[in-house]
């Protein structure tokens, strides 16, 4: 029904102990007040108020949790980063169905990489890996654009880091579908050809090897405030654009992938759906379509509000 939007960037604003400053904790405090503001507004039934990887892995996470409770009255709940991976692969599995078969989903956040497979609504295994967009921009770049040194030493990292959880995903199966949510992929998917956020959520939208190959030799000479002209970049990502295609190219590699698709839901849907499933009301129609992606959450009157 409604979607609104603030761009934090918390996981780029942990000092060198590892601890979320206080510039970053007020700009949280600020927004998680005005999203329970807007939720009362759209007269919102059920706040799911959650955060992930930047809070969860500030080494002040309680002190922070405890003044967003003080100021605001919301109960931050933090997720693990597994179930980061199990909700975003509900969301997944919902929106392709059954038919989808074995489902390999991944995900690049701005501190973390989320990996899930499997057959059923539940991964059979699920991967969360610091290896978000956001936290290599800040630990693994010095220049804008980064040197062709920081690219290759940085690909070559990532391949290291990645290998072991690869051979575990792949020692599952082979997936039958391989799907990508998430803000980066669905840049680089656009950078490629992909239709744009205007055709509507329902055209299909593909990201080759290939592809992502030759965007990563365009965008990688190029400043963060060059990138933020491209059309289907936005200026608050286009800075950590570069490693997030780097994450996702390496994982593509690791995971012997030529293409994948692109979902329009993720992490938020499935924190609703799994509400949903608990809901009791036998007038909310909870139920998954096994061919084509389900109806609008939207109807429920329910809010899902994330901080990362």
């Amino acid at each position: 029904m409604s979607s609104e939007k603030s761009v934090l960037r918390l996981a780029e604003q942990l000092d060198g102990a590892g601890l979320l400053g206080r510039a970053g904790a007020d700009q949280l405090v600020r927004t998680v007040a005005a999203s329970k503001a807007a939720a009362e507004r759209l007269g919102c039934e059920d706040l799911l108020a959650f955060a992930t990887s930047a809070v969860r892995e500030a080494g002040n996470s309680a002190e922070v949790l405890d003044r967003v409770r003080a100021e605001t009255g919301v109960d931050l709940q933090v997720l693990t980063g597994e179930d980061e991976a199990r909700y975003t692969f509900l969301a997944v599995r919902r929106w392709y169905g059954w038919s989808a078969g074995r489902l390999l989903c991944l995900d690049i956040g701005g501190g973390s990489l989320e990996l899930a497979v499997g057959v059923d609504e539940e991964p059979e295994e699920a991967f969360s890996v610091p290896l978000g967009a956001g936290r290599l921009t800040r630990t693994r770049f010095r220049n804008d654009p980064p040197t062709r040194a920081e690219v290759r030493e940085t690909s070559e990292w990532l391949a290291e880091q990645l290998a072991p959880v690869a051979k575990k995903l792949l020692r599952v199966g082979t997936p039958d579908r391989v799907v990508a949510t998430s803000k980066t992929f669905r840049t680089l998917a656009r950078l490629t050809g992909a239709a744009p956020s205007s055709a509507g959520p329902r055209a299909r939208r593909v990201l080759t090897d290939a592809g992502l190959r030759q965007v990563i030799a365009f965008i990688s000479r190029m400043s963060a405030a060059d990138l933020a002209e491209l059309e289907g970049v936005s200026a608050s990502r286009a800075h950590q654009l570069v490693a997030g295609a780097l994450v996702a190219e390496a994982t593509m590699r690791a995971l012997s992938l030529g293409e994948l698709e692109i979902c329009p839901w993720a992490l938020r849907e499935g924190v609703i759906l799994r509400r949903l499933d608990h809901t009791n009301g036998s007038d909310l129609d909870t139920a998954p379509d096994h061919t084509r992606p389900t109806g609008d959450t939207g109807r429920t009157g329910r809010h899902g509000a994330r901080w990362s």
